[in-house]
This record gives structure tokens, sequence and C-alpha cells, in this order.
């Protein structure tokens, strides 16, 4: 089957969390591809050019974050969070890495309890207070209680750890879950399984297709449906996609879902 045939048989992304609106293939495939390559312009002065020019900086957190490689915890692991969440003081800094050293062992747990299955194909039980304890939900749940002052550096960097077990959630992020929250969730995850779960043939396609385009990384669904969720609930979804459509890897995209 051809691209083009493939694009066009994909059902849209239905994501609650997003909005009452399907999300269209080629708008997914776009707003991923503004937040890879979107650049933003910036006055800057400098030493040598004091009067100052405009220079182009990445708009979101692509380059400082899904494209990075690090080794097995260490000081990396601080930047990569940093990559997402802003740069921590000394104090916000020593708290992070005493979170992972903490969370370290828990987030082993949890791999342990997947038993070598990705986030979108666990049980149901694995993410409801019915089947604890000894579940993923509950593990991070765990987690989140020892995670300190800076949550999102904490999960920011366990997720580029884990990229296909441990959701990545922000302070934004969590209150677009909650609202679709069901009794017996372990905790907003589960908001994140049924939507994964539900969309699987979406994402799939999704997750092959930015793979192709961007060739610098290789996120999973499960970043995939962070980075949608957190556009659309922060309102930079438009303007990614704007960002995205006059990008070179959107123009590949149209002509390979138009060739017969």
């Amino acid at each position: 089957m051809t691209d083009r045939a493939v694009s066009a048989a994909t059902p849209p992304l239905v994501l609650p969390t997003t909005g009452p609106d399907p999300i269209p293939v080629d708008t997914a495939v776009a707003a991923v591809l503004g937040y890879a390559r979107g650049r933003r312009p910036l006055w800057f002065r400098s030493f040598d050019k004091p009067q100052g020019d405009w220079v182009q900086l990445p708009a979101f957190g692509w380059t400082r974050y899904d494209t990075l490689v690090t080794g097995p915890g260490g000081d990396d692991d601080v930047l990569i969070g940093e990559g997402l969440h802003g740069r921590l003081d000394r104090p916000g800094w020593a708290d992070v890495r005493q979170a992972l050293v903490t969370v370290a062992p828990v987030a082993a747990a949890a791999e342990e309890r997947a038993d070598g299955r990705p986030f979108w194909e666990l049980p149901d039980d694995q993410l409801s207070v019915l089947g604890e304890p000894g579940t993923v939900g509950a593990a991070f749940r765990e987690i989140d209680r020892a995670s300190g002052a800076h949550p999102g550096h904490v999960r920011a960097v366990l997720h580029h750890q884990r990229p296909a077990l441990v959701p990545h959630l922000t302070r934004s992020t969590r209150r677009a879950l909650l609202p679709h929250s069901h009794e017996g969730d372990s905790g907003v995850e589960a908001v994140v399984h049924r939507e994964l779960r539900a969309n699987a043939e979406t994402f799939s396609h999704l997750e092959h297709r930015v793979a192709a385009l961007l060739g610098d990384a290789r996120p999973t669904r499960l970043r995939l449906h962070d980075v949608l969720v957190w556009l659309a609930t922060t309102l930079r979804l438009t303007h990614a996609v704007a960002l995205g459509t006059a990008t070179p890897e959107w123009r590949g995209h149209l002509e390979a879902v138009t060739a017969r």
C-alpha cells in the first residue's frame, strides 16, 4: 500500500484531552514537524556585535531533549530535564539529582512489572487501583511522591530513559488529563493509556511517519501524545502547525502521500 493510501485510510486522532474535535493525521504530522523544526526570533547582543541582531532559536524543546543521547545516570540527566523545563538554580539542581537517585529503583520496579511491554500494551489493571499492589501505576504514583520540588524535570528524565514506558507529565498536561480520569484509576497515566489504546492504528502510523520525515529522533507514541496534548492545552497547536507546514519535511510529506 502506498503512503498516500495509508494516510488516507488512517483515522483521525480522537483525543478528548486535546478538545472535542478529532485531529486529522496531517494536522498531527504538521504539529510535530513544527515542534521539531520551528524557530523563533530573538534579539541578541554579544561582545563582538554590541549593536545586536536577530537570531533564530528553536521554538520548542526538540533539539534540547528528543534528539539528545545521554549515558546511564549522572549530571547529563539533569540537563535533559532542563532542556524541557528550564534552568535550575543550585538548590533546584540538587533537589532533582537527589530525586532521581531516590526514584531510580522505583522506575526499575515499574519496568520489571511491565515485563517488556510498552506502556500502551499494558493490561488495564496495571493502571488501576483494583490491581494493586505491585502495579506499574502504583510505581508511577510512588515516583510522583518522591519527585521533590521539580516533578516535571524528574518525569522528563525518566521518560528519556524509558521512552516506551514512563509518560512525561507536566503541570499543564496533568490538568488536561485529570477531568478525564475514571473512578479506580491509579493516576492520570490511565487516561493516557486509554487514549493510546483507542488510537493505536493512528499513533502507529504517526510514529513511523515522524521518524521517516525527521530522521534525528524516533519519538514513541507516548512522547507524540505528550507533545500534542501540551501543544493543544497551552494554545500552541495552531502555531506549531503553521511552523510545521513551512518546513522542507512537510513538502516531503505531501510529496509522499500524493505520489502515485
